[in-house]
């Protein structure tokens, strides 16, 4: 595989990143890093969303310009995907001044090519959603079903994108491609969208809307969300109108939008219909993720319980962010919503990152020590049918990443794990020690540590942390791609000596000091 290109939405920034936030840079950096593992070169997009009605009025109410508000939240995302170990390649602000100047380009391109129109409109807008709402899609109280607020009615005259111009051309890509929306089920969501579809407005007056980039030749008007916000995905690879970058020509289509199952309309409609009058190839898969509750509770500021992620860490005193981004990466299945509670967490990541799969490690190592002063002998055997799973189980979670099943791959990995645990009861090296069948106890370790080699690199999307410190006691590359692994990694002489034997991860047995602490 040459290349892997993934992005996540980009975040708005009138407020800190959440606990749901983080739930789809985990996700998309545990694709990430799978595919680093698979490809020549990963490369991962995420960033922020600046411009708009809501940044404008926050900043305004916090005593701030719109550039400083933005300037300081996004160094919160920042910081925060930092602290969660998202390795992303390049992080986009709408406001960079190369985003900016092509955001101008591809509008003023799309007017020129008829596109894109001028027209006076009345519409209920949503400041909440961005975008003008029919009133069938209100509540009965009229009003927005997201944000249970009454939209205000907005009459001015705006710059329209001919988005049914395109819609026939959509319907026929979504039917003629099944996985090209991820998980299949929601295409008929989209379909249905599809089918009283209207053109949309892309500017807003800046009489109303006053933080935006400009229109070209039309200074009264602001470049309104769709056309600004869905482009990063190609301004920040070196896409230009005039002309593309070699970095462009070689990451697009995309191979993945990591996406909420909220703003799946805008991705798989208006960002579609967009490329389609640019002419540019579509993306390869659109992948919706479900939400994350708070102990089966949606998150609300009104319930106080919105969870700020670099506070699990906190209040766990956890080292490393892999116990936290290996239970949200398995929180839920291939588009599905999944549920946060701290019960959960300390119990999950206690049974299987420490118990299962970290303690398996340590006792072999140690066994290793005890009854071979830390040294693989060359009469230890090198054929067992547990290394005929651990392939499969390599073959398997490929498959299961390849359709975007990343809590289905971790359960695959685990099931691995559990396998070498009963592989270990079963054959109870410590038995063939005492009764000095020292060849038959020195083959189960050895077998177990080439086990563990795999899942190594298994888990290294998940708790990348964990997986270095498990290939270093076991002196394996975890650089090594999937395509090449083996369990024939660990060559006869010394591997370890008993004080290079350190627990990979520890139990959790903190509790939130303070529950009613936001």
């Amino acid at each position: 595989m040459e290349k892997y290109y993934c992005t996540t939405a980009i975040d708005y920034v009138n407020g800190a990143p959440h606990i749901g936030h983080a739930y789809e840079k985990i996700l998309t950096d545990v694709i990430n890093r799978h595919y680093s593992q698979r490809a020549d070169i990963a490369f991962m997009l995420t960033g922020t969303d600046e411009h708009g009605i809501k940044i404008q009025k926050t900043s305004a109410s916090n005593g701030m310009t719109p550039k400083e508000l933005c300037d300081t939240n996004a160094q919160k995302f920042k910081d925060a995907w930092k602290a969660l170990g998202i390795d992303y390649t390049r992080f986009i602000r709408t406001t960079d001044e190369n985003h900016e100047r092509v955001v101008q380009k591809i509008f003023k391109k799309l007017v020129e090519k008829g596109d894109i129109y001028k027209h006076s409109y009345t519409g209920l807008y949503c400041s909440g959603c961005e975008c003008f709402l029919n009133e069938k899609d209100l509540t009965e109280d009229g009003l927005c079903p997201d944000h249970m607020k009454k939209p205000e009615l907005v009459e001015e005259e705006n710059y329209f994108f001919k988005l049914t111009k395109y819609k026939d051309a959509i319907i026929k890509h979504i039917k003629t491609n099944p996985d090209f929306i991820v998980p299949s089920f929601r295409a008929n969501e989209v379909i249905n969208q599809l089918e009283d579809i209207q053109d949309i407005s892309v500017s807003r007056a800046k009489s109303n809307v006053s933080w935006g980039i400009d229109v070209l030749d039309d200074p009264e008007q602001v470049i309104y969300v769709w056309i600004d916000a869905l482009s990063n995905y190609i301004t920040a690879i070196g896409y230009d109108v005039d002309s593309q970058t070699d970095e462009f020509k070689k990451l697009w289509p995309v191979d993945v939008h990591v996406i909420g199952k909220d703003i799946l309309k805008f991705h798989s409609i208006y960002w579609i219909a967009i490329l389609m009058a640019l002419e540019l190839p579509l993306p390869k898969h659109i992948f919706a993720h479900g939400w994350i509750t708070i102990d089966e509770t949606k998150m609300s500021k009104s319930l106080g319980n919105v969870v700020s992620p670099t506070s699990v860490l906190e209040s766990f005193n956890l080292e490393y962010p892999d116990a936290f981004r290996y239970y949200m990466a398995s929180a839920a299945p291939c588009g599905k919503d999944g549920n946060y509670s701290d019960d959960d967490f300390k119990e999950k990541v206690n049974a299987h990152l420490a118990n299962s799969m970290g303690n398996l490690l340590n006792r072999t190592l140690s066994m290793l020590v005890k009854y071979f002063d830390g040294e693989i002998k060359s009469e230890f055997k090198k054929v067992s049918p547990l290394y005929d799973k651990s392939l499969e189980t390599v073959k398997a979670v490929k498959h299961h990443f390849d359709y975007f099943e990343i809590q289905e791959a971790a359960q695959k990995i685990m099931e691995l794990v559990d396998a070498a645990n009963k592989y270990v009861t079963d054959s109870a090296p410590w038995t063939l020690a005492k009764e000095g069948k020292m060849e038959e106890c020195g083959t189960v370790l050895n077998t177990v540590l080439e086990v563990m080699c795999v899942i190594s690199s298994l888990i290294y999307p998940y708790c990348p942390n964990i997986a270095r410190l498990m290939s270093d006691q076991l002196s394996y590359d975890i650089n090594t791609k999937l395509d090449n692994i083996t369990c024939n990694n660990i060559k006869p002489g010394k591997l370890i000596s008993k004080d290079e034997i350190k627990p990979v991860f520890l139990r959790v047995d903190s509790e939130f000091a303070d529950k009613g602490k936001k």
